[in-house]
């Protein structure tokens, strides 16, 4: 088996995760907090469901929310990452949200993105 014959079925159950949760998602009226994460960074952003347009972003690439944090691809950094949303969702008098993992499984850095936003008080 090659590499790429792996990586396209990687893929496509990827793909076919982040299309069913889409579709459950899409009946909701709440602001979506969505995940998207790489090798390196994680990125979490909330969307307006009704216009399409993103309210807030956040990023391990900002050093705002980093710091002097050296490491970008672990749970801490996550964490971090989850707080700084909840805290920027706080500022533009947003509460509750519905959770968006994007296709990515419940588990590691997305389970601690997701527990830190709700530990800074963003319900979901």
């Amino acid at each position: 088996m090659s590499t790429s014959s792996v990586t396209n079925v990687k893929k496509n159950r990827w793909t076919s995760r982040k299309r069913r949760v889409k579709k459950s998602l899409s009946r909701s009226p709440l602001t979506r907090l969505t995940v998207y994460r790489t090798s390196k960074h994680i990125t979490a952003q909330i969307d307006d469901p009704e216009t399409g347009k993103t309210i807030v972003t956040v990023t391990t690439n900002s050093k705002v929310v980093m710091g002097g944090v050296t490491s970008t691809g672990n749970i801490a950094a996550a964490k971090l990452v989850g707080a700084a949303i909840a805290e920027a969702a706080k500022a533009k008098q947003i509460s509750e949200v519905v959770f968006n993992r994007n296709g990515f499984l419940y588990h590691g850095r997305v389970k601690a993105l997701a527990d830190a936003a709700r530990e800074a008080g963003l319900k979901f």
